[in-house]
């Protein structure tokens, strides 16, 4: 069974940043093939897609976040990461990495607190 694990929330004042990780582990697996995402979501909110990563290396942001987010990937040690600088209070959500499809898993998600 795979397991994705994110990690690296917490709290932080507007203008700081935050590396997230979301590490896949479980069985022989590799995420190496695998496309990924980052999804947040607020209280009383929608999940919404932040960034996605493919297996290659190509990446699409959502408007809101480009240019203080960025995605990237270590194959090697099975972890996606999201970069995140310049956060707002409006950044404040529950973190999610998922993976596409064939995988189709989620991970448990991390909190991010961006306030004074």
């Amino acid at each position: 069974q795979v397991q994705l694990v994110e990690s690296g929330g917490g709290l932080v004042q507007p203008g700081g940043s935050l590396r997230l990780s979301c590490a896949a582990s479980g069985s022989i697996f590799s995420i190496y093939a695998m496309a990924m995402d980052w999804y947040r979501q607020a209280p009383g909110k929608q999940r919404e897609l932040i960034a996605g990563i493919t297996s290659r290396g190509s990446t699409n942001y959502a408007d809101f976040v480009k240019g203080r987010f960025t995605i990237s990937r270590d194959n090697a040690k099975n972890t996606v990461y999201l970069q995140m600088n310049s956060l707002k209070p409006e950044d404040t959500a529950v973190y999610y990495c998922y993976g596409r499809p064939p995988l189709g898993s989620w991970g448990q998600g991390t909190q991010v607190t961006v306030s004074s």
